[in-house]
Parts: structure tokens; C-alpha cells; sequence
């Protein structure tokens, strides 16, 4: 599908957007998401970059992955609409960053609900030392020694990096298979959405 991108230059340049994506198929995709350069788009008049965000669909059937990909700004109309009650197995991400963090856990066989609970407890530790900032909390890499994330808002310009041991992860993992209805797991998602922001989102999206 074709949109219009509007530049600070005053140019308006048309770019073909894909409404579907297939990992399988065009594996290259997954890098690029991975390294922030998916859906990136240079101004034909002064050379700008842009990253616009567009409604899309990921297939990962390898992985037993869909997502439905929302841009940010679509994230109060998810909460506003209805539940789909069909047999559907597609899931929910919001933002591109949001895409890029789930491709990652996916790639790296990790289960969503257990990475956004240890996210969700990092994001409490900070915010009792950082009560005024504004944190944000990602998954990063699995790595030898365990899971990296990254916390942004306790200082500007500087990401914190937290290491978990796989450990820790593992009976994460265990308890929430174990007592999925125990804080915070159903917390966690609202319909087909599974995220720490469905915890902190304001009361005006509740």
C-alpha cells in the first residue's frame, strides 16, 4: 500500500508500505527489526530519515508467530475496541520498538509473559529510587550469562543495563506455568495484548 510522508523540508514523497510481512519467507526482515532499520525512509528532497509507523501483520509460522502490529498513536483505540471472541491466535504489539522486542524473545525461545514479569518487577526497583522519572523498561538479549535489559529515564542520555541470571528467568517461567492467575501474570495482557505497559497505562485507558 502506498502512503504520503510529510517532511520538515515541506517535500512529500510517497513510499510502498507492505500490509504483511513474512519471516519465513524473507528472513531478512527479522535483522532489520532487530537493528531498528525496518520500515526506515529517507526524504527524496533533503535526505532525512523517518520511521513512520503503519498498521502491519508478521507471520512467523517457524516460530508459531502472528502479530498485529499497531503504530503508538493507535494504542488508546486498542483499549477502546471490542474484544475479538473468535478462535484467534494472533497477537498484539504496539510500536515498532515493541515489535522489535517481541521478535527478539521469540527468536531467542523465551515465553512473553515471563520476560514482561521480570521486566515489570525491574521497573518497581527502579521506580522506588527514580519516583519522578520517566522509565522504560526493554528486553534486550539473552546472552551465556542471562537475560539483559535496558532502563531508560534514570539519567538523561543513559541507558541502565540489568542482568538476570537465566535462573531467575527459569522459575519466573515455572510459576507462571505453574499459577498463571498469580500476581502479575493477569495483569499482564489485556486481550490479545501481553505487556508491562497494560500495568502502566493511565486510568483514562483502564
Amino acid at each position: 500500500m502506498q502512503h504520503k510522508i510529510p517532511c520538515y523540508c515541506d517535500n512529500t514523497f510517497i513510499v510502498d508500505v507492505p500490509e504483511e510481512i513474512n519471516l519465513d519467507t524473507d528472513p531478512q526482515y527479522v535483522e532489520d527489526i532487530l537493528a531498528g532499520n525496518f520500515m526506515n525512509f529517507t526524504c527524496t528532497s533533503c535526505g532525512k530519515r523517518h520511521k513512520p509507523e503503519f498498521p502491519l501483520t508478521v507471520k512467523w509460522q517457524g516460530k508459531g508467530l502472528t502479530l498485529e502490529v499497531l503504530p503508538e498513536l493507535d494504542r488508546g483505540e486498542f483499549y477502546r475496541r471490542k474484544e475479538d471472541k473468535s478462535k484467534n491466535s494472533r497477537e498484539t504489539v504496539i510500536s515498532y520498538p515493541e515489535l522489535a522486542e517481541r521478535i527478539a524473545m521469540v527468536k531467542e525461545g523465551l515465553t512473553v509473559e515471563a520476560v514482561e514479569s521480570i521486566k515489570y518487577y525491574l521497573y518497581v526497583k527502579a521506580d522506588e529510587s527514580y519516583p519522578e522519572e520517566n522509565l522504560i523498561v526493554w528486553y534486550h538479549s539473552k546472552t551465556e550469562n542471562g537475560l539483559e535489559f535496558h532502563i531508560h529515564g534514570i539519567k538523561k542520555n543513559e541507558v541502565a543495563v540489568m542482568r538476570i541470571p537465566h535462573a531467575l528467568y527459569e522459575k519466573t517461567l515455572t510459576d507462571f506455568k505453574a499459577t498463571p492467575k498469580a500476581d502479575p501474570f493477569p495483569s499482564l495482557r489485556v486481550k490479545s495484548y501481553c505487556s508491562i505497559q497494560n500495568i502502566l497505562r493511565p486510568d483514562e485507558l483502564k
